[in-house]
């Protein structure tokens, strides 16, 4: 099954799918906010029938203690508005410091900061799913 990760943000949703051995993780190309979260997430749709997706995971933003604040609530909110907008399940997956994470390993590939701006969101996206693909399947 092919998993489709999403690393929610304000401007820009952060995009990556799996292998359909749910091995390796990807990033795609973010979805830029419209401004209009229906709309957003009927594109968020039609990527999950494109990827043929059977499950869409979200990385929910704790805090480094573990605990929820304001953007993990908001980020609850939209998944619980994805369940009802999507044909796959929906599931939520810790996503503290992927960011970080994902801005390292771009600066170790040699990118400039302006060059990880644009495509920071899909690494992060990448990260999380990784590390969720791991958990399900250790080596």
């Amino acid at each position: 099954m092919r998993v489709l990760a999403l690393d929610l943000g304000t401007r820009r949703v952060g995009v990556a799918v799996s292998d359909a051995t749910e091995t390796l993780a990807s990033p795609r190309p973010f979805v830029a906010r419209s401004g209009d979260r229906a709309r957003d997430h009927r594109r968020i749709a039609e990527l999950v029938s494109e990827e043929e997706a059977g499950l869409v995971l979200v990385g929910l933003p704790l805090s480094l203690d573990g605990r929820e604040g304001p953007a993990a609530q908001s980020a609850r909110a939209e998944v619980e508005e994805l369940r009802e907008a999507l044909a796959v399940p929906v599931e939520v997956h810790d996503e503290r410091l992927t960011t970080v994470t994902a801005h390292r390993l771009l600066a170790d590939q040699g990118l400039d900061a302006r060059r990880r701006r644009s495509v920071v969101d899909g690494a992060a996206a990448a990260v999380l799913l990784q590390t969720w693909l791991d958990g399900r399947h250790p080596s």
